[in-house]
This record gives structure tokens, sequence and C-alpha cells, in this order.
């Protein structure tokens, strides 16, 4: 049989399967980008941040798989710029949630850019740097996939590709699932209380997300 070897059996890729929706269920910076952009843009904005983050999950597995993502543990200084380069990113956006929802006046209608005004490329941008500057993904792919390697598979790269392009697939259909959900709960911001809380939490959220991600970074840097 073709490509016989390649992936785990039947027990191991179940395996692997519930330990990526437990990850995907967690929420995290990819999760709570995706809400976020779904209740500030709709379901546009929420898809274009979840492909983002999609295309971001595929550079870390492709890097993973060709040793690139090895040099940051050979290079703590590099981990370290990574983990600033992040934190501050994450720290914009949060920033800019509270500001909105700091100047989102009461009684407003729910702030929401039309669709000529906003970008789908912003959204998906955000979605692909948070994921790109989360040097904790890179490290994940690289101590997460090879246990689900095949010992006897004749082409290991290959079956370390194959289970990245099952990660990223699985994680982006969970992430749109999250988006059709979001939508959802983006009916509530009809009321402007709601909404100012929601962008203020959602800003908050990101800072401490950031704060996080400093205050685990390596000590021997």
């Amino acid at each position: 049989m073709a490509g016989q070897g390649l992936l785990p059996g039947p027990a191991e890729a179940a395996l692997f399967a519930g330990a990526v929706f437990v990850l995907n269920a967690t929420p995290g910076v990819d999760f709570l980008l995706t809400v976020s952009r779904t209740l500030a843009g709709g379901t546009r904005a929420g898809v274009a941040a979840a492909c983002g983050i999609a295309a971001g999950c595929v550079v870390h597995a492709l890097a993973a798989a060709f040793g690139l993502a090895a040099l940051l543990v050979l290079h703590p200084q590099a981990f370290v710029a990574l983990q600033w380069a992040g934190a501050a990113y994450l720290l914009w956006l949060g920033l800019g949630m509270l500001r909105r929802a700091w100047k989102r006046e009461a009684g407003s209608p729910v702030a929401e850019t039309a669709p000529a005004q906003r970008s789908v490329a912003t959204d998906f941008r955000a979605g692909l740097l948070t994921n790109l500057l989360n040097p904790k993904v890179a490290f994940f792919f690289l101590a997460f996939l090879p246990q689900f390697v095949p010992a006897g598979s004749p082409y290991k790269t290959l079956s370390f590709l194959l289970l990245g392009a099952w990660f990223v697939a699985q994680g982006l259909a969970f992430l749109l699932v999250l988006v059709a959900l979001a939508a959802r709960l983006r009916r509530l911001q009809a009321r402007p209380a709601v909404s100012r809380v929601l962008a203020a939490a959602g800003g908050l959220l990101f800072i401490g997300l950031a704060l996080r991600l400093l205050r685990d970074r390596p000590l021997a840097a």
C-alpha cells in the first residue's frame, strides 16, 4: 500500500487528533485573536485571522521539519528577541482594543468597520504575525510531532510534514468553528455596554498574554 508507514497507526492517530484538539481548545493567543477579530469585524475578519494563523503554523511546521527551529535552541538570544517581538505585538493589539473600548461612546451603535474600510489582509496579517512571533509554537512542533513519527517510516521528514499538515488542517477547522460560534455571540454587541466590556476584556487578555510570554523567557539569555 502506497504511503504505508508514513503515518501512525489508528491508536496513535486517535491520540494525536485528541492532543491537537485539546491544544486548540485551550484558550491562548490564537484562540483569543480569532474570537476578537470575529467580534470586531464579523465572520470574514475571523476567517481571515484563522487563515493567517494556519499560515503561521505551516511556516513553523516547515521550519521544524528542516531543522530551522532548532536554531532557536542553539541560540537563546534569538529566542529572547523573538519573545520580545511577540510580546510587543500582543501589547500593541491589547492596547489598541482598550483604546477603542475607551473611545466608544455610551449609547453609540456597535463599532463595526465597513467592508470597504476593513481589509481582509489586515486580519490575515494579524493572525500570521501573532503565530510567527510566538516561539513556543516552534518548540511545540519540535517536541510534539516527532513523538508520532512512526519508527519504521521510510521517509521520516515526509512523515513529519504529513503530521504537520494534519495539525494545520485540524487546527484551521477548529478555528473556523470558533468563528461561527463567535459570530453568534457578536449579536450581543448590539448593546453598547456589552460591546465596550468585550473589547476591554479582550485588550486586557492580550496584555496578560504578552506579560506571560515575557515572564517565561529563558534566564540564561
